[in-house]
């Protein structure tokens, strides 16, 4: 074998992200921020290339037939497997459910699998197959097929779960990046960093004036109310890793359009603002799991608004931004003081192990 072969076959194992930024894997490449989306960028894109993965939406969208379905996966690792509000068998059913269902699809079918600690009591794990159960019959999903398995004591944390998930979208329904315009409203169904503080306040043991409840919910229903009352909505997420903050610069920059927000219509409840506070937190970067943003053409803004605020999980709906031409890729929001800052994805990690 010649020299110049030999530098050939060698050359694709070159990691792509050099190792003066970072030469082993943080909790952060875990959070949703920037490096998270190094890591999708530069490693898993490049390799896994493919139509379906570039699209880099919340759920894989294809064609069988003359049908058109949406599957997604995802995995929970959260700590403590039970908070204010939930549990991590119900935030798994919910997270998979919300990933279909703001990709336009309604979901039919999950899949699960759990990784379990030993020493795990037999109790707790009854108690999250109870409510996986019930969070899947609320939302009208079957879990038809899964996998267990067990390591060994002091190898996992308790139980990590995945679920997967396969919905069909409706002809008609096209939500993506891509199809960010402007002039779109931006619209979110109520408060965020619920979840993230709520998980915050049960793992430090932290005791507020008023309990902060996970927002964990099933969204499906929600979102088939809003697609069946506008034809014009163009571009859905649900905020969960990286809060809304890096939610929305990730469609900026997806879309190439610009975005800009107002603070001072972003709904956050005065607990969970004085929780921030204290801990040093910024809610927009705070993980939630039962929040939807939706970006829609500006004349369906009051359709929209009256079919959520009439669901029981769109009450607080409320426009806090919408879609320009100029500062394509960037995120502006105009600040409580009348000020103007740039919103980045966040580079560390607020929360580790929300979700």
């Amino acid at each position: 074998m010649n020299e110049e072969i030999k530098i050939n076959l060698t050359a694709g194992f070159i990691c792509p992200i050099p190792k003066s930024e970072y030469d082993k894997i943080l909790l952060a490449h875990g959070g949703g921020g920037s490096l998270s989306h190094q890591l999708i960028s530069k490693m898993f894109l490049p390799q896994f290339d493919n139509e379906l993965l570039n699209a880099q939406h919340d759920s894989a969208i294809f064609t069988v037939g003359k049908n058109k379905f949406a599957f997604t996966t995802d995995s929970y690792v959260i700590q403590p497997i039970f908070f204010p509000g939930g549990d991590i068998g119900e935030l798994a059913v919910n997270g998979t459910i919300n990933d279909l269902a703001v990709s336009g699809a309604k979901p039919l079918y999950i899949t699960t699998a759990f990784i379990i600690e030993e020493g795990l009591p037999i109790d707790n794990l009854w108690k999250i197959v109870l409510s996986m159960k019930e969070a899947a019959k609320k939302a009208g999903v079957l879990i038809v097929t899964g996998d267990t398995k067990v390591v060994e004591r002091g190898k996992g944390d308790k139980i990590f779960i995945n679920t997967s998930g396969i919905g069909i979208v409706e002809e008609g329904i096209d939500i993506s990046p891509k199809n960010c315009r402007e002039g779109d409203v931006i619209i979110i169904n109520g408060s965020i960093a619920d979840h993230g503080i709520a998980i915050m306040s049960a793992r430090e043991r932290l005791a507020f004036e008023t309990e902060i409840i996970s927002d964990t919910a099933p969204l499906n229903d929600l979102i088939r109310s809003v697609l069946s009352a506008s034809k014009n909505v163009h571009v859905m997420r649900d905020p969960t890793r990286g809060g809304v903050a890096s939610t929305l610069k990730e469609i900026a920059m997806t879309a190439q359009m610009g975005i800009e927000i107002d603070e001072a219509k972003i709904p956050i409840k005065e607990e969970v603002k004085g929780a921030c506070e204290i801990l040093g937190f910024d809610p927009l970067y705070i993980a939630n799991e039962g929040k939807v943003i939706i970006f829609a053409a500006k004349e369906d803004e009051k359709k929209i608004l009256s079919v959520m605020r009439a669901h029981q999980f769109g009450k607080e709906s409320i426009v806090i931004g919408k879609v320009v031409k100029e500062h394509p890729g960037t995120v502006v929001m105009k600040t409580i003081i009348g000020s103007t800052r740039v919103v980045e994805m966040i580079t560390g990690e607020q929360l580790p192990r929300i979700c």
